[in-house]
């Protein structure tokens, strides 16, 4: 048995909610605003408390949002209290349950090429799988995960060697300006996803570990995304950029280190540019292989 009916989207919205909480959703709600969009209210993140320091932080929408003199709550039911008629999403960060989607109708804009990577980690699942295209989708949202009709599609190439700064920059401008001009042009119609559904599952800190035995354009992608590491005689090593070389020689094992490189499976080297040695800043790789001066054989990543 269903329950009530979501709200319809209107096909001109009149008057804004805004929910997002990172630095990535920022430049939509500026776009909103400048634009003229009578953005009523904008609902983030609570306060946190950011390093060592105890003083509560807040998130980057919301600083944005008290610049541009938009009031702001932490609860998502304040939405419904500003007599607004349609609530923009982006990377929110929480789903918004269905007694709100009854009574308010939601977009979201999505970075990525609906149904492929519904979930918290569109940008780096894409990387990651070394996918050649994305885009973002402007959807409307339901209860479900990333589930929605999706109103309009913008599509870009992963350029070569782009690292998931660089292309969550492109994203936010593309899925900015396609926001924009769909509520300019008009909500109408929404199509029904098609396609392989793939998730992009929110990435832990072990799988930012770099595992020798992949070959180097694998552990290349994982270090373009950032954070990626490994140990050096038993301390974290993060490895902040990189490059996949071919001609391995013979005999090397993975994670041995190779003049400036590190044997990978397969055939390649994935050559070391910049690294950060535990409780240190970072460095071009050259001078910590200058400090270190590693042994014969040593390698990355054993205990």
């Amino acid at each position: 048995m269903t329950g009530p009916a979501l709200a319809p989207v209107p096909e001109y919205p009149r008057r804004l909610v805004y929910l997002g909480t990172p630095s990535m959703a920022v430049r939509p709600l500026e776009a909103l605003v400048q634009g003229g969009f009578d953005v009523a209210l904008v609902v983030t993140g609570e306060d946190k408390r950011r390093g060592r320091g105890s003083t509560l932080l807040p998130s980057a929408v919301k600083e944005a949002a008290l610049a541009l003199g938009v009031p702001v709550s932490h609860r998502v039911e304040d939405a419904l209290a500003v007599d607004a008629d349609l609530g923009v999403v982006v990377a929110f960060g929480r789903l918004i349950r269905r007694p709100v989607l009854e009574r308010l109708a939601m977009v979201n804009v999505h970075f990525s090429l609906l149904p492929r990577w519904r979930g918290a980690a569109p940008v780096e699942r894409a990387l990651l799988s070394g996918d050649t295209e994305t885009g973002t989708c402007l959807m409307q949202l339901e209860e479900g995960l990333d589930t929605g009709p999706v109103f309009d599609v913008r599509r870009i190439p992963i350029r070569d060697r782009a690292t998931a700064d660089e292309l969550r920059r492109e994203l936010v401008e593309l899925g900015t300006e396609q926001l924009v001009s769909s509520l300019r042009a008009g909500l109408r119609s929404p199509r029904a996803q098609v396609g392989e559904t793939t998730y992009a599952a929110k990435l832990a800190p072990l799988d930012f570990r770099l595992d020798f035995d992949q070959p180097a354009e694998v552990l290349d992608r994982l270090v373009r995304v950032g954070g990626a590491w490994t140990t050096w005689r038993g301390k974290r090593l993060r490895v902040l950029a990189a490059t996949p070389l071919g001609s391995k020689p013979a005999g090397a094992s993975p994670g041995e280190l190779v003049v400036d490189s590190v044997a990978c499976g397969g055939s390649w080297l994935l050559r070391l540019d910049t690294v950060q040695p535990e409780g240190r800043a970072p460095m071009a790789a050259s001078a910590w292989l200058h400090g270190a001066r590693p042994a014969a054989g040593e390698r990355l990543g054993s205990s």
